[in-house]
Protein backbone atom coordinates (compact mmCIF):
# COMPACT_ATOMS: atom_id res chain seq x y z
CA UNK A 1 0.00 0.00 0.00
CA UNK A 2 1.18 3.26 -1.07
CA UNK A 3 0.44 6.68 -1.07
CA UNK A 4 0.77 8.90 -4.28
CA UNK A 5 4.11 9.93 -3.79
CA UNK A 6 5.31 6.39 -3.37
CA UNK A 7 5.78 6.26 -0.09
CA UNK A 8 4.36 3.65 2.27
CA UNK A 9 2.50 3.88 5.36
CA UNK A 10 4.70 3.10 8.67
CA UNK A 11 5.16 2.96 12.16
CA UNK A 12 7.99 3.44 14.05
CA UNK A 13 8.46 2.60 17.87
CA UNK A 14 10.92 4.05 20.59
CA UNK A 15 10.38 1.94 23.90
CA UNK A 16 11.63 3.39 27.08
CA UNK A 17 12.21 1.58 29.96
CA UNK A 18 12.22 3.03 33.93
CA UNK A 19 15.72 4.95 33.49
CA UNK A 20 14.20 6.78 30.25
CA UNK A 21 16.70 3.60 28.27
CA UNK A 22 15.77 2.88 24.73
CA UNK A 23 15.16 -0.46 23.48
CA UNK A 24 17.61 -1.01 20.72
CA UNK A 25 17.44 -4.73 18.43
CA UNK A 26 20.00 -5.75 16.16
CA UNK A 27 18.91 -6.87 13.05
CA UNK A 28 18.68 -10.40 12.58
CA UNK A 29 22.08 -11.94 10.46
CA UNK A 30 23.35 -8.35 10.41
CA UNK A 31 25.33 -6.09 12.48
CA UNK A 32 22.65 -2.62 12.28
CA UNK A 33 20.96 -1.63 15.84
CA UNK A 34 17.70 -0.20 14.83
CA UNK A 35 14.23 0.66 16.81
CA UNK A 36 11.29 -1.58 16.20
CA UNK A 37 9.36 -0.35 12.76
CA UNK A 38 6.60 -2.20 10.35
CA UNK A 39 4.52 -1.24 7.50
CA UNK A 40 0.45 -0.19 8.39
CA UNK A 41 -1.64 -2.71 6.66
CA UNK A 42 -4.99 -1.76 4.71
CA UNK A 43 -7.25 -1.15 7.56
CA UNK A 44 -5.62 -0.31 10.30
CA UNK A 45 -4.59 3.06 12.29
CA UNK A 46 -1.25 3.98 13.11
CA UNK A 47 -1.88 2.58 16.29
CA UNK A 48 -3.67 -0.88 15.53
CA UNK A 49 -0.60 -1.20 13.61
CA UNK A 50 1.94 -0.09 16.47
CA UNK A 51 0.91 -2.55 18.72
CA UNK A 52 0.63 -5.29 16.11
CA UNK A 53 4.60 -4.78 15.29
CA UNK A 54 5.42 -4.16 18.72
CA UNK A 55 4.03 -7.69 19.62
CA UNK A 56 5.45 -9.30 16.01
CA UNK A 57 9.03 -7.72 16.78
CA UNK A 58 9.23 -7.79 20.64
CA UNK A 59 6.79 -9.85 21.68
CA UNK A 60 4.70 -7.58 24.11
CA UNK A 61 1.39 -6.62 24.74
CA UNK A 62 -0.88 -3.59 25.09
CA UNK A 63 -0.85 -4.29 28.66
CA UNK A 64 3.13 -3.84 28.63
CA UNK A 65 3.17 -0.41 27.50
CA UNK A 66 1.93 2.88 28.19
CA UNK A 67 1.70 5.33 25.00
CA UNK A 68 3.41 8.68 26.03
CA UNK A 69 3.07 10.33 22.70
CA UNK A 70 3.38 10.30 18.85
CA UNK A 71 4.87 12.33 16.16
CA UNK A 72 2.35 15.03 14.94
CA UNK A 73 3.21 14.56 11.48
CA UNK A 74 4.33 11.89 9.42
CA UNK A 75 7.99 11.62 8.90
CA UNK A 76 9.84 10.39 5.45
CA UNK A 77 12.99 9.17 4.15
CA UNK A 78 13.98 7.60 0.70
CA UNK A 79 15.42 4.28 0.05
CA UNK A 80 18.37 4.11 -2.16
CA UNK A 81 17.72 2.76 -5.74
CA UNK A 82 20.28 -0.06 -4.50
CA UNK A 83 17.82 -1.17 -1.81
CA UNK A 84 14.77 -1.55 -4.01
CA UNK A 85 13.34 -4.66 -5.21
CA UNK A 86 13.44 -4.38 -9.55
CA UNK A 87 9.72 -4.75 -9.27
CA UNK A 88 8.85 -1.90 -7.21
CA UNK A 89 11.41 0.79 -9.06
CA UNK A 90 9.51 3.75 -10.71
CA UNK A 91 6.76 3.91 -8.11
CA UNK A 92 8.05 2.90 -4.64
CA UNK A 93 10.26 5.87 -2.90
CA UNK A 94 10.33 5.08 0.46
CA UNK A 95 8.76 4.89 4.05
CA UNK A 96 6.46 7.37 5.53
CA UNK A 97 6.44 6.74 9.16
CA UNK A 98 4.16 7.76 12.59
CA UNK A 99 6.66 7.49 15.43
CA UNK A 100 5.56 6.31 19.06
CA UNK A 101 7.28 6.71 21.97
CA UNK A 102 6.40 4.01 24.44
CA UNK A 103 6.83 3.36 28.73
CA UNK A 104 7.25 0.21 29.24
CA UNK A 105 5.10 -0.77 32.34
CA UNK A 106 6.08 -4.57 32.01
CA UNK A 107 9.17 -6.10 32.89
CA UNK A 108 12.61 -6.85 30.90
CA UNK A 109 11.28 -10.98 30.67
CA UNK A 110 8.36 -9.50 28.90
CA UNK A 111 10.52 -8.81 25.77
CA UNK A 112 10.24 -11.67 23.32
CA UNK A 113 12.49 -11.84 20.18
CA UNK A 114 10.39 -14.74 19.13
CA UNK A 115 7.10 -13.71 19.60
CA UNK A 116 6.36 -15.30 15.97
CA UNK A 117 7.57 -17.21 13.28
CA UNK A 118 9.54 -14.56 11.27
CA UNK A 119 11.81 -12.69 14.07
CA UNK A 120 13.02 -8.99 13.23
CA UNK A 121 15.81 -9.25 15.72
CA UNK A 122 18.57 -11.28 17.56
CA UNK A 123 19.58 -9.51 19.84
CA UNK A 124 18.53 -6.28 22.03
CA UNK A 125 20.21 -3.83 24.67
CA UNK A 126 18.89 -0.93 26.38
CA UNK A 127 20.36 2.19 25.25
CA UNK A 128 21.01 5.56 26.57
CA UNK A 129 17.53 7.77 24.59
CA UNK A 130 20.21 9.46 22.06
CA UNK A 131 21.50 6.49 20.65
CA UNK A 132 24.24 6.86 18.48
CA UNK A 133 22.94 7.12 15.11
CA UNK A 134 25.90 6.03 12.93
CA UNK A 135 24.59 2.45 13.84
CA UNK A 136 21.96 3.02 11.95
CA UNK A 137 21.48 2.46 8.15
CA UNK A 138 22.41 6.04 6.70
CA UNK A 139 19.10 6.50 4.86
CA UNK A 140 17.44 6.77 7.99
CA UNK A 141 19.68 9.01 10.01
CA UNK A 142 17.35 11.58 9.63
CA UNK A 143 14.40 10.15 10.34
CA UNK A 144 15.62 9.01 13.30
CA UNK A 145 17.04 12.16 14.66
CA UNK A 146 13.41 13.98 14.00
CA UNK A 147 12.08 11.62 15.75
CA UNK A 148 13.68 11.72 18.78
CA UNK A 149 14.15 15.29 18.64
CA UNK A 150 10.76 15.75 18.42
CA UNK A 151 9.59 13.08 21.19
CA UNK A 152 12.57 14.06 23.37
CA UNK A 153 10.35 16.99 25.29
CA UNK A 154 7.92 14.29 26.32
CA UNK A 155 10.83 12.15 28.18
CA UNK A 156 9.57 11.31 31.74
CA UNK A 157 11.44 13.45 33.97
CA UNK A 158 14.35 11.84 35.76
CA UNK A 159 16.12 13.19 38.91
CA UNK A 160 13.33 15.88 39.17
CA UNK A 161 14.63 18.22 35.74
CA UNK A 162 13.67 17.73 32.17
CA UNK A 163 15.50 15.10 29.98
CA UNK A 164 17.19 17.39 26.51
CA UNK A 165 18.43 16.86 23.77
CA UNK A 166 20.34 18.19 20.88
CA UNK A 167 18.87 21.61 20.39
CA UNK A 168 19.25 22.55 23.87
CA UNK A 169 23.05 22.92 23.59
CA UNK A 170 25.83 20.85 25.21
CA UNK A 171 27.19 23.61 27.19
CA UNK A 172 24.12 23.82 29.15
CA UNK A 173 23.26 19.79 29.18
CA UNK A 174 26.98 19.08 30.39
CA UNK A 175 26.76 22.02 33.20
CA UNK A 176 23.59 20.76 34.31
CA UNK A 177 24.96 16.99 34.34
CA UNK A 178 27.99 18.38 36.55
CA UNK A 179 25.03 19.60 39.30
CA UNK A 180 23.50 16.09 39.57
CA UNK A 181 25.27 13.48 41.09
CA UNK A 182 26.22 10.15 38.92
CA UNK A 183 24.98 7.33 39.95
CA UNK A 184 26.39 4.60 38.03
CA UNK A 185 30.02 4.52 36.72
CA UNK A 186 29.92 4.82 33.03
CA UNK A 187 31.18 1.29 33.34
CA UNK A 188 28.12 0.25 34.45
CA UNK A 189 25.88 2.18 32.25
CA UNK A 190 27.12 0.23 29.17
CA UNK A 191 24.67 -1.66 28.02
CA UNK A 192 25.08 -5.20 26.88
CA UNK A 193 23.51 -7.16 24.34
CA UNK A 194 21.01 -9.54 25.39
CA UNK A 195 20.32 -12.85 23.63
CA UNK A 196 16.60 -13.99 22.99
Amino acid sequence: MLDRDGFRPNVGIILLNQKNQVFWGKRIRTHSWQFPQGGIDRGETPEQAMYRELHEEVGLQPEHVAIVARTRDWLRYEVPQRYIRRDARGHYKGQKQIWFLLQLTGFDWNLNLRATDHPEFDAWRWNDYWVPLDAVVDFKRGVYQDALTELSRYLPRQDGRARGGPGRGAAVRQAEDALVPQRDSPAAQEPKAQES
